[in-house]
């Protein structure tokens, strides 16, 4: 376990560069609600935005996950409880108003990067023109 990275994993790293190079900057591993303890990969603090690279195998990827074979009872239930707190993470930003993105390891930087600039820039968009308050 001591060798499994929990930060600037090469899915995060390349998604993180190709938005350095639209211009977006951001902060990275970072607590987006300062009472909560859980980090997000990427976080776009004035827009509200949290980014979440998610491993196939420590997030139970639908498409790729595959049960462990050793030590069966442990490991599946780390994944059930990775994902159970996924969800509650999900939940608790949302309810303070935050735009929670998620994607897989295996997904495409190129789409994943567009997606959040997207994002970010219509939030942004939507800041500037009132329509989205600094409380929501």
């Amino acid at each position: 376990m001591q060798a499994i990275r929990s930060r600037d994993t090469k899915p995060e790293r390349l998604i993180r560069r190709l938005l350095h190079a639209q211009g977006l900057r951001y902060r990275v591993a970072a607590k987006p609600l300062p009472d909560l303890r859980r980090t997000a990969d990427i976080v776009f603090r004035p827009t509200k935005v949290a980014v979440f690279i998610d491993g196939c195998y420590w997030h139970g990827c639908p498409e790729h996950y595959v049960p462990p074979k050793t030590n069966e009872g442990y490991w599946s239930g780390k994944v059930a409880g990775n994902m159970a707190r996924d969800r509650d993470t999900d939940r608790l930003l949302m309810e303070a108003g935050w735009t929670v993105l998620r994607f897989w390891e295996h997904e495409s930087p190129d789409e994943c990067a567009s997606t959040v600039l997207r994002i970010v820039l219509e939030r942004r968009e939507a800041l500037l023109q009132g329509k989205l308050g600094r409380n929501e």
